[in-house]
């Protein structure tokens, strides 16, 4: 090959290279989920919150990249990474009862537990700390004989039993439970949080209120949902009530 020919192929190689990693890059741009004006640190004046989220290339649907972005009323910018997830929502809401609203962001797996995963963070005197939120209901759960199953509330120490005989069929088929009986200990699985938000509380101040479901063999065998409430004072989550519910609308 002559010295000018492979010059000429090079520079084409190059050239491509070049066009692919721009297209790359052009793919990789942030999308704008959400916009706000609002003094989150105190000063009297306004920023400007922008929630970020960079989509995979093959699913537009997912963001493999979610952040809060903020253009602060002195110059500075300030960038908060979340996690990824399929959907994403910003509130500002004083939750840590200092004056100055809060920076709360939901993010949606997206998966079979329809999971959420919040995030809590304060810009107060352009200092940024993360608040955390706070972690899901502590318990013990099991089936137990006779087509039931049983939570305790760690922190309460109450428990409850479910009467499970509707799907007794259904538990027998799938080997759990052999004429009444137990074949073997099984636990109950617990999710995370598939619902976190802001609620008023009966002092006139703001707190989250967060719904767990409780599940038997799979995802869709739902049992329970644990609703807590929780305030935030002296710097840490305070459980305020748990309520355990057999559907949305009933308490037990």
């Amino acid at each position: 090959m002559k010295k000018e020919t492979f010059l000429a192929f090079v520079s084409l190689f190059l050239l491509t290279m070049t066009t692919v990693v721009y297209a790359v890059e052009e793919k990789a741009k942030s999308v704008t989920i959400s916009e706000q004006k609002a003094d989150i640190t105190g000063d009297g004046k306004l920023e400007t919150i922008l929630l970020k989220g960079v989509p995979y290339q093959d699913e537009e649907s997912f963001l493999k990249e979610i952040y809060i972005e903020v253009a602060a009323s002195n110059g500075k910018k300030y960038s908060i990474p979340l996690e990824s997830g399929a959907k994403a929502s910003l509130q500002l809401v004083d939750l840590n009862r200092d004056g100055v609203k809060d920076l709360f962001a939901n993010v949606q797996t997206g998966g079979s537990g329809a999971i959420v995963l919040s995030f809590l963070h304060s810009l107060k005197g352009f200092v940024h700390t993360d608040l955390t939120v706070p972690d899901p209901v502590e318990m013990e759960s099991h089936f137990l004989d006779g087509y039931k199953a049983e939570i305790k509330i760690k922190k309460t120490g109450k428990t409850y039993q479910f009467d499970l005989k509707d799907r007794k069929l259904y538990y027998k088929k799938l080997g759990l439970y052999y004429k009444g009986k137990l074949n073997e200990p099984t636990e109950l699985m617990v999710n995370s949080y598939s619902s976190l938000k802001p609620v008023e509380l009966s002092d006139g101040k703001l707190g989250l209120k967060g719904v767990q479901r409780i599940a038997g063999i799979a995802n869709a065998d739902t049992i329970a949902f644990i609703e807590s409430t929780w305030s935030y004072q002296q710097g840490k989550w305070n459980l305020v009530n748990v309520k355990v519910k057999e559907s949305e609308n009933e308490s037990l």
